[in-house]
């Protein structure tokens, strides 16, 4: 078991980050094209907007309450509050965050499953990837009641220990989580999965900012006779 929580929690994330890095670095280089969130909404437009909104919102609240939560070191908010705080900060806003994102994610995948002309234009890795998201919410979402167990902070400096000795290359980084719930596990393998799959999908997208857009040349638009 100790092998196997060194390979999964020591070892996959680097070949995780350099799967993401170097498959996303080479299909912007060679496939451009395919760079785009191949957006279904003018197949159909029910409940689109709500379950976009929805899930976007959540969606970036979870990821960057996880980039600041987890590679954040303690000593800089360690004198504005204590590691409970946080924890219990990060539970609040987690949990809310989380519940937007499942909802609007669960309507998405529907839609996407059942809607005969979006099922018609999405792709095997479309239909694989909302799925994935949505199970890695639930996942996160369960993770809040191991976590209510035990207010003191001690879960969330080790799993920010773990990520910030892999982000910094520190040996032992796997030693960090070994003692922690399963459910905490399953939540990190897959997340490092989806790194894997992130250069094959359409969440390339999420890397797109249209910064031409402001400097761009207006375009003439003629009226419908």
């Amino acid at each position: 078991m100790s092998y196997l929580n060194t390979l999964l929690f020591g070892i996959y994330p680097y070949i995780a980050l350099v799967v993401m890095v170097v498959g996303t670095w080479a299909r912007y280089d060679h496939g451009q094209f395919t760079w785009k969130a191949h957006s279904t909404q003018m197949l159909s437009k029910k409940n689109m907007v709500m379950a976009s909104v929805l899930f976007h919102v959540g969606i970036l609240v979870i990821f960057f309450g996880h980039l600041v939560g987890l590679l954040t070191p303690h000593f800089m908010y360690e004198p504005f509050m204590t590691a409970g705080t946080k924890q219990v900060l990060a539970i609040v806003v987690g949990g809310i965050a989380g519940v937007m994102c499942l909802v609007g994610g669960a309507m998405l995948a529907y839609r996407r499953l059942t809607d005969p002309r979006v099922k018609a234009s999405s792709t095997f890795a479309d239909n694989m990837i909302i799925i994935i998201l949505v199970v890695q919410v639930v996942l996160g979402l369960l993770t809040i009641f191991p976590t209510l167990g035990h207010l003191d902070g001690g879960t969330m400096l080790q799993l920010a220990g773990w990520a910030q000795a892999i982000f910094t290359f520190q040996g032992g980084a796997a030693d960090y989580v070994a003692g922690v719930h399963w459910i905490y596990k399953l939540h990190m393998f897959l997340g490092l999965t989806i790194f894997v799959l992130f250069p094959f999908t359409r969440l390339v997208h999420m890397l797109s900012v249209p910064l031409e857009y402001f400097g761009r040349k207006y375009q003439v638009v003629r009226k419908r006779a």
